[in-house]
C-alpha cells in the first residue's frame, strides 16, 4: 500500500528533558553505546518505505546532532533542522523542511518522539498504512491501571487509551491542522489533537507497550536477553571458504545449502534464540531453493531486521571460530566490519576470535569448521 507514495518522518528532539534530571537532554543519553536519539532514528532509516527523516533539535544542540549523524550509513536520508520554543513549533519546522525535500500533498508524514527508541518497524508500517486509508492515524494501547481524577471520579478504563507515536498523516492534512492551530493561538499536546480540531479524527492502530517514551530515570530500565548459537560445516574440495562474509583463499570450502558461512550462522542462531524467534532453519529452510548459494551476510541482514521488528537491539556479540587451518587472523577485522554493516551497529559491538583444537577432533583433523556465538539483546 505504501509503494505508490512517498513516506517521510519528523523526529522531535528539541526538548530539554528536565524531568530526567540529567546533565544533558534525555535524547542524548547513551544506552548500549548509542544515544537514545540515534536508536530512535535508526528504526526509520532501516525501514524500506521511509524516504527521508528530518530530525528537529534545539539551536544549542544543532552542531552536536549534526555530528551524531554525519557518518551514518544512510546519512543522505537524514536532515537536521532547528526547532522552536514549543514542541508544536518544532514539528512544524520539520514539516517545512519536508516540503523543501519534495514532500507532496499526498505524501505520508510520520511524526515521532525522539525518545521512543523501542518502536518497531512493524508499527511504523501499520500506522503509515492506516494514514493512507484514513488520512490520520495514531498508535495506542489500553491502560493497565485504574484511572481516577483528582476529584475522586473513577473513569471507565474500557473507553480510554494511551496514545503513542509515531502518528501518521497525509501531508496536506497535517499542514492545514498546524496552520489553523497557529491562527487560533492554540497549542496542543500531540499532533492528532490538531487534526481533531479541523474535523478529522485519527484512526487508532494497536500500539506496543514496549514503545515507551523515556521521560524519567525509571524509564531507562531495560530488558536483556542472552542467546547462544553453534554451527558446524564439513570442509570439501571445490567449494569457496567464506567466513564472516570474507572469501578466504584455501584448498577447501564449507559444504552447505547457502555459502555455508559457519561464523555468521552461529551468530544468527544466537540472535534468533535470544529474541525467541527460533533458529535459522525456521527462517531460512534449506529446502527452499531461494536460499541456494545465497550470501549468509544477506541472511544476517534479514535476521537483524526480524530481531528489530521484535523490538530488540543488539548490545554485543562474541563469536569464536574453531578451525585448525587456515589461519584467520588476517581476515578478522574485515569480518567484523561486514557483520557490523549488515546489522547497522558499531564495529566495537562485534568480537571475533579464532582458535584451534590442537589437532584434536574433526576440526583438528581438518574435516570441518565449527563456530560458537553468544549475544546480548536489549529493549
Amino acid at each position: 500500500m505504501l509503494h505508490d507514495r512517498k513516506v517521510y518522518a519528523v523526529i522531535g528532539a528539541a526538548g530539554s528533558g528536565t524531568r530526567m534530571a540529567a546533565p544533558m537532554p534525555k535524547q542524548f543519553i547513551k544506552i548500549g553505546g548509542e544515544t537514545i536519539l540515534e536508536k530512535t532514528v535508526s528504526v526509520f532509516l532501516r525501514h524500506c518505505a521511509v524516504d527521508k527523516t528530518v530530525v528537529v533539535t534545539s539551536t544549542a544542540y544543532l552542531e552536536f546532532t549534526e555530528e551524531l549523524f554525519k557518518d551514518a550509513k544512510e546519512a543522505d536520508r537524514i536532515s537536521v533542522v532547528c526547532g522552536g520554543k514549543q514542541r508544536q513549533d518544532s514539528v512544524y519546522s520539520g514539516l517545512c523542511a519536508l516540503r523543501e525535500c519534495g514532500a507532496q500533498d499526498d505524501s505520508i508524514v510520520l511524526i515521532h518522539d525522539g525518545v521512543r527508541p523501542y518502536v518497531s518497524e512493524a508499527l511504523v508500517s501499520a500506522v503509515a498504512e492506516a494514514a493512507v486509508r484514513h488520512g490520520a492515524a495514531v498508535p495506542a494501547v489500553a491502560p493497565k491501571d485504574t484511572i481516577r481524577t483528582r476529584s475522586g471520579e473513577t473513569l471507565d478504563r474500557d473507553s480510554l487509551c494511551c496514545v503513542q507515536t509515531p502518528q501518521a498523516f497525509r501531508m496536506e492534512l497535517i499542514e492545514k491542522a498546524f496552520e489553523q492551530a497557529f491562527a487560533d493561538g492554540f497549542y496542543g499536546t500531540d499532533d492528532a489533537g490538531l487534526t481533531d480540531r479541523i474535523g478529522v479524527r485519527a484512526a487508532i492502530v494497536e500500539g506496543e507497550y514496549e514503545n515507551i517514551k523515556i521521560t524519567t530515570p525509571e524509564d531507562l530500565k531495560m530488558e536483556y536477553r542472552i542467546g547462544t548459537g553453534y554451527d558446524v560445516h564439513r570442509l570439501e574440495p571445490d567449494r569457496k571458504l567464506v567466513l564472516g562474509g570474507v572469501c578466504i583463499p584455501f584448498e577447501k570450502g564449507l559444504l552447505g545449502h547457502s555459502d555455508a558461512d559457519v561464523l555468521v550462522h552461529a551468530l544468527m542462531d544466537a540472535m534468533l534464540g535470544a529474541a525467541g524467534l527460533g533458529d535459522i532453519g525456521k527462517l531460512f529452510p534449506d529446502s527452499d531453493p531461494a536460499y541456494s548459494g545465497i550470501s549468509s551476510i544477506l541472511l544476517l541482514e534479514k535476521t537483524g531486521k526480524a530481531v528489530s521488528e521484535a523490538g530488540y537491539c543488539l548490545g554485543n556479540a562474541d563469536i569464536t571460530v574453531i578451525c585448525q587451518r587456515p589461519r584467520l587472523a588476517p581476515y578478522i577485522e574485515q569480518m567484523r566490519e561486514n557483520i557490523a554493516a549488515a546489522l547497522t551497529v558499531p564495529k566495537d559491538r562485534i568480537s571475533i576470535k579464532a582458535t584451534t583444537t590442537e589437532k584434536l577432533g574433526f576440526t583438528g583433523r581438518g574435516e570441518g569448521i565449527a563456530s560458537e556465538a553468544v549475544c546480548l539483546l536489549n529493549r
